[in-house]
């Protein structure tokens, strides 16, 4: 019996390694962007994919603002003057998944959202959810 109580708290490598695929496949790729299945998850981070491979990630507990305006996109306040512009198609429409981009972002369960490359843009679906351009104006790095 105190053998099954000490390996409960006794962690390997091995334990470590499975627990972060785990983690990892508790992410559903969305295309556009990523979602927490886990109702109770959020991400600690929300990260910035560019389509040349860049990315900037950005701490959620800076996040003071979110504006949506159908025709201009989303656009994320952090903290001070550091400021987010996400431009596409379908930002706050209901996906296949029944998530949504916009409410998402209120909740904190997107992790990452993924810039769209042109042959991307032009062949997804006409209701899919497209970021076609995130903007940086003010970030500092």
């Amino acid at each position: 019996m105190t053998d099954r109580i000490l390996q409960k708290y006794i962690r390997s490598d091995r334990d470590d390694s499975e627990a972060s695929a785990s983690n990892e496949s508790e992410v559903d790729d969305l295309g556009s962007f990523g979602w927490l299945r886990g109702i109770r998850d959020r991400a600690a981070m929300l990260e910035f994919r560019q389509k040349d491979g860049n990315s900037v990630a950005l701490d959620y507990g800076w996040l003071r603002k979110v504006e949506f305006n159908p025709s201009d996109g989303i656009v994320l306040h952090f903290g001070g003057t550091d400021v987010v512009r996400i431009i596409g198609r379908n930002l706050s429409r209901m996906t296949a998944a029944n998530v949504q981009l916009l409410r998402g972002l209120h909740t904190h369960r997107v992790p990452w959202i993924q810039e769209a490359s042109e042959p991307d843009i032009l062949k997804a679906a006409d209701d899919a959810t497209v970021i076609e351009q995130i903007a940086f104006p003010t970030v500092k790095g």
